[in-house]
């Protein structure tokens, strides 16, 4: 089909892209090579004061991390699994596993035990590299999973030096930190095995078309699996993010800041924050949590010019009420992506900071960025934008997925891209339901306007039939976030006996604020059709979301489902 969305590209962003043949650890030393004295890693202490790591650094102790692992027994294909939060450690991990030719399994750190448990046996990982604030779950799970290694490293072993002295003394032992693994067998600290091995590239030969990660993901089914993902797809992704990149005119090295927030163990973050600013010989400045004020502080001194992120994010930093008191004007660019982005906090993000905030889309199975608005041209309302180089996007029928919907029709949204994962590891029966014929069925309903901009409707499974009328959640929460008294908002079906379905939004007000459920009603009776309209209104304090900041609209879903069991059984 005719990619009718090139004409809106930014001045200077090519419509195809030329891939070397390398590896993700080839980039880091191809970096290492060109700017070996530049920062590669700012993080931050509590004091103004951070640890800095350049570029040589970081590549020498990639080298040593990776020689010990080797020594450990990991081999070509091996899953190393990481439970860390975003730290030097979580970077040093992960090239050194690659090196190493292992897999790189990245575990969220606010897992359940049954949730690691879960993605251990089923990734077959035999090492993991763990925070030793972790390490004490890790420890009584060893037993049920097939782990042989476990590398422990604790938070301040990268701090500044007078953070981390406060911190030893202070928070270590109290918050749990400190573990003591002094002849637990297949036990090993980080900071030792470093010490102890080479710096030298170890000689395991790596070819581009290998799994570089397994990135598991609930996909369109709900069932936690891994997405398979090669050094081809995520440099693919990488390059395409450097190349939507270039109309802020940025030249590659010392001295530019990104902020890295988005969690590393999340496909987004850890290609959209790590690997691009690795691939551009950048800086990124580590938090491993967001709280709002240290992310303030830290925009303030450190000056990033791109922050990538979630509404979430946005939504806190738009209603902090001291914000006026930070300079965030360095901030050129961010791409929000992994939820809708609501048109009022875009605009307010904005004027707090005076640089562009664009909408992004792309779900793990095509790590993961597939679509964006130009950072400085037409941009939508309510648009994820256009498709990045070298991406192409259909829209086909709901029943079949074959037949190609008109313009303006809404239909599932289908993606073909070089970084497009090979399959979910050991689930060959729902890799065939969304690879098909060369591309990937995205789950999520959406619509092509005639300039080639894409609008995601809804997810197909989160779409409320009422009544006989199809209604997206997205609709009424793009209204709600409009009215001034709301901070966040989500949109949902619980059942109905009458119309099979019927809409609720759970809504969370600005500090302060109060207001009553036929508020909220009439407002939206003035912006929505009848249909639409919500017929329950529930005021919440926060919002169920995941460890990036998406609301998890399921969540809520469940309880409903609880609460009408719950019921039923009381009346039987």
């Amino acid at each position: 089909m005719e990619k009718i969305w090139l004409k809106h590209y930014d001045p200077g962003v090519p419509a195809t892209i030329e891939y070397p043949e390398t590896t993700l650890p080839q980039m880091l030393e191809e970096t290492t090579r060109r700017f070996p004295e530049n920062t590669a890693i700012i993080f931050p202490g509590n004091f103004g004061d951070s640890y800095r790591i350049s570029y040589r650094e970081l590549n020498g102790q990639v080298n040593r991390l990776a020689n010990a692992l080797i020594d450990l027994g990991v081999k070509k294909g091996d899953r190393v699994a990481l439970l860390l939060p975003n730290c030097p450690q979580f970077v040093i991990s992960y090239y050194a596993v690659l090196k190493a030719g292992g897999i790189v399994v990245a575990f969220n750190p606010l897992y359940s035990p049954r949730e690691i448990e879960h993605q251990l046996n089923d990734c077959g990982a035999k090492t993991m590299i763990v925070l030793s604030l972790f390490y004490r779950t890790i420890a009584e799970l060893r037993e049920r999973t097939g782990l042989t290694n476990v590398v422990v490293t604790n938070i301040k072993e990268y701090l500044p030096p007078i953070t981390r002295w406060l911190f030893t003394i202070f928070k270590e032992r109290k918050e749990g930190h400190r573990a003591d693994i002094t002849g637990a067998a297949g036990t090993h600290s980080f900071g030792a095995l470093l010490a102890k091995s080479p710096p030298t590239a170890p000689s395991v030969a790596v070819d581009q078309n290998e799994v570089a990660m397994y990135q598991y993901t609930g996909g369109t089914t709900g069932i936690s699996k891994g997405a398979m993902i090669g050094h081809r797809g995520i440099l693919a992704n990488t390059l395409q993010m450097r190349a939507w990149s270039t109309p802020l005119k940025k030249e590659e090295g010392e001295g530019l800041v990104v902020m890295g927030v988005m969690p590393f163990f999340h496909v987004y973050g850890v290609i959209v924050v790590m690997h691009f600013t690795v691939l551009t010989g950048q800086t990124m400045v580590l938090l491993p949590r967001f709280i709002i004020k240290q992310v303030l502080k830290t925009i303030n001194k450190y000056k990033p010019y791109f922050f990538p992120g979630v509404p979430t994010m946005y939504v806190a930093i738009n209603n902090f009420p001291q914000v006026g008191k930070y300079n965030l004007r360095s901030i050129e660019a961010c791409v929000s992506g992994a939820a809708p982005l609501p048109v009022e906090v875009q605009q307010k993000f904005e004027e707090v900071t005076g640089g562009r905030l664009v909408e992004g889309y792309g779900l793990t199975e095509a790590a993961v960025v597939t679509h964006s608005n130009p950072v400085f041209g037409m941009r939508k309302t309510g648009s994820i934008g256009v498709p990045f180089p070298d991406v192409e996007a259909r829209i086909m029928d709901v029943e079949t997925g074959e037949k190609e919907m008109p313009v303006g029709e809404v239909g599932e949204l289908v993606v073909r891209a070089p970084q497009v994962m090979r399959g979910y590891w050991n689930r060959p029966e729902e890799t065939a339901m969304v690879l098909r014929n060369g591309w990937l069925y995205t789950g999520d309903l959406a619509k092509m306007d005639q300039d080639g901009y894409f609008f995601i409707v809804d997810r197909k499974k989160e779409m409320i039939i009422a009544g006989g009328y199809n209604i997206y959640p997205r609709d009424i929460e793009e209204v709600l976030y409009e009215h001034e008294k709301i901070k966040e908002a989500v949109c949902y079906g619980v059942p109905d006996t009458y119309r099979g379905e019927t809409v609720k939004v759970c809504v969370v007000l600005k500090e302060g604020q109060t207001a009553t459920s036929e508020e909220i009603t009439e407002y939206c009776r003035a912006k929505l059709a009848k249909f639409k309209v919500p017929k329950i209104v529930e005021f919440r304090t926060d919002l169920p979301k995941s460890p990036i900041g998406k609301v998890l609209r399921r969540v809520l879903v469940e309880e409903e489902k609880a609460k009408a069991k719950s019921g039923k059984n009381q009346g039987g």
